[in-house]
């Protein structure tokens, strides 16, 4: 059975308890060695502690994406380790002001875009060099027909960097923009990044998450149906209803699209945002 990230060296930034946890775990499954990163040292460590409790091969470092000497800390701390990485996830995450523009201050959408977009051009920047070491083709070949080229029928090797969005970009729904215009700045630097390390065998795609039923949004729902009244499954089938699936995307159900652009199946794929939501929005 092949595995998708065997043999490759995966960083995550903003590792949380629900999606970075998930991912981490599931990298690891399919052969990655992961590196989870986050302000919150006790729980990245808790998280690398349950991947080799598992049986997969992790390590935790602490770094605050806002902070450059932070982030360089975290590069210098991998560089120690391996030679190259393969895969970068950057998921730095903060509960984002939920008020109309006209009532958010302009201090608080100048701290989601540092820490959404300018924080995730910051870990690229850092990590680009590991991740050109890690787009060179391994392989050694005896002859040139042999060896990764266009005409060879062997795609290139090429590293990957996914940046967490959100399906906020495709809606303008009230109490969301200064997070709609956050997320979306993320895409189009995405889109600048692709165009730019592409050459370099770097790809940069970005997954934009719909609502994603774990822990987290389970006791926001509960919350509703306390104000409300009904049930959690009440909430749950109205949410639903906007979705052509008519339910609500799980923790891996985000994770494994994140692994498919990680991996050598997504070689071409690159410049990308891919919108993982049961069918909420169509674009």
């Amino acid at each position: 059975m092949s595995v998708l990230l065997s043999g490759k060296t995966v960083v995550i930034v903003g590792a949380g308890p629900g999606f970075g946890r998930t991912l981490a775990l599931r990298a690891a499954e399919e052969g990655a060695s992961v590196v989870v990163a986050a302000r919150t040292v006790t729980r990245v460590e808790e998280i690398a502690a349950e991947v080799r409790a598992a049986g997969g091969q992790a390590f935790a470092a602490p770094v605050d994406a806002t902070d450059p000497d932070s982030v360089r800390a975290l590069r210098e701390t991998v560089a120690e380790r391996v030679d190259a990485v393969h895969g970068l996830v950057y998921s730095a995450f903060a509960v984002p002001s939920m008020k109309p523009l006209a009532q958010t201050d302009h201090e608080q959408i100048s701290r989601g875009i540092d820490l959404s977009v300018l924080g995730a051009l910051r870990t690229t920047q850092e990590f680009t060099p590991l991740l050109e070491a890690g787009a060179k083709d391994p392989v050694e070949a005896d002859d040139d027909t042999a060896a990764a080229s266009p005409t060879s029928g062997r795609p290139p090797v090429s590293s990957s960097v996914v940046m967490m969005a959100s399906a906020v970009i495709h809606h303008s729904r009230e109490r969301y923009a200064g997070y709609k215009i956050a997320k979306t700045a993320l895409v189009a630097l995405g889109h600048s990044l692709a165009t730019e390390l592409g050459p370099r065998g770097v790809r940069i795609n970005t997954v934009a998450p719909g609502y994603i039923y774990g822990d987290t949004l389970k006791a926001y729902f509960e919350h509703l149906a306390g104000k409300y009244g009904g049930t959690i499954d009440d909430i749950y089938q109205h949410t639903a209803e906007k979705m052509d699936l008519r339910r609500l995307p799980s923790e891996r159900e985000i994770v494994d699209p994140v692994l498919f652009l990680l991996s050598d199946a997504a070689s071409a794929v690159t410049g990308q945002t891919l919108t993982v939501d049961c069918g909420e929005f169509h674009n």
